[in-house]
């Protein structure tokens, strides 16, 4: 097992052409722990954990870190291959942030200007399911990305990114806003939140029944042209509405607007120690690549 420990004292100055000056400051805190142990085939599965916050008071303990870096690297122990084939896919909260930044992030004006972006013209549209509403918050005391104005000096404001599977907003800076001629909004994301959720992982993979609950991404890539996706994944296989054994090498593909139609549940219990803040999410209908 390895461990570390950081922390970190900021200040910055802004000051821009149309007269915005600001100064701000903030702190930081992370410890971490990863660990890999030796399967009985020579496999050396791996995995880890880690917390932070802007307040060193908030910190999570040292041994409950080391303590989950343990757990979820023996739970790894005895992986297999899944099978092919479509099934419900639950995705945990700390793994759901590679999702939802891939749905985000065609969303700003400089992809749109570039025609790198399967979000273009989509304003206004539905692009997920109903049950998906998520909302961009800077105004959260001590929350990770809070600030009181943007990278090039905007004034903060609660903003709903997506309403109810439909798009409200794209992220526009002032540069590439002359481009598109659209008037500035705010040149990317602080903390994200997902409305209208309910339950936590346990109880939204006991209703999802049998599927796969993943818990992480290993590479794969993400077209933010068209949406297509191709990412490999480890988990667990759900048998029951109960975790079973665990599962490796596999793989999903598909498009990114099919798999948000397809989101079927949002939990309450959003990732503590990002500003994506994401939930457990369930998806109906995934296309998964085993043996």
């Amino acid at each position: 097992m390895t461990s570390s420990v950081s922390d970190s004292w900021s200040e910055g100055v802004k000051v821009t052409s149309n007269g915005f000056e600001g100064i701000r400051h903030g702190t930081s805190y992370w410890l971490g722990a990863e660990m890999s142990v030796k399967d009985k085939d020579g496999r050396r599965p791996e995995d880890g954990s880690y917390g932070g916050s802007r307040f060193r008071k908030l910190m999570p303990a040292a041994a409950e870190v080391g303590r989950e870096a343990s757990r979820r690297t023996h739970s790894r122990l005895g992986s297999v291959k899944g099978e092919s084939g479509v099934m419900a896919m639950a995705v945990e909260n700390r793994a759901a942030g590679r999702l939802v930044g891939a749905l985000i992030g065609p969303l700003s004006a400089g992809s749109i200007q570039q025609k790198r972006s399967f979000m273009e013209g989509k304003l206004g549209q539905r692009v997920a399911a109903e049950r998906l509403t998520l909302v961009d918050d800077p105004l959260i005391p001590r929350a990770f990305a809070s600030r009181h104005y943007d990278g090039e000096g905007i004034s903060a404001r609660r903003r709903t990114i997506i309403d109810k599977g439909v798009v409200g907003m794209y992220f526009v800076d002032t540069y590439y806003g002359k481009k598109l001629g659209w008037a500035p909004t705010t040149g990317g994301t602080s903390n994200l939140l997902f409305e209208g959720g309910e339950g936590d992982q346990a109880s939204l993979c006991k209703a999802m029944g049998d599927g796969i609950l993943v818990t992480g991404f290993l590479g794969g890539n993400t077209n933010a042209s068209t949406g297509d996706f191709s990412l490999g994944v480890q988990g667990f296989r759900v048998r029951a509405g109960a975790i079973a054994e665990p599962v490796s090498e596999m793989n999903i593909a598909g498009n990114l607007l099919d798999l948000w139609q397809r989101l079927a549940a949002v939990g309450a219990d959003p990732y503590p120690y990002s500003s994506a803040r994401t939930p457990t999410l369930v998806f109906d209908s995934v296309q998964f690549a085993g043996t």
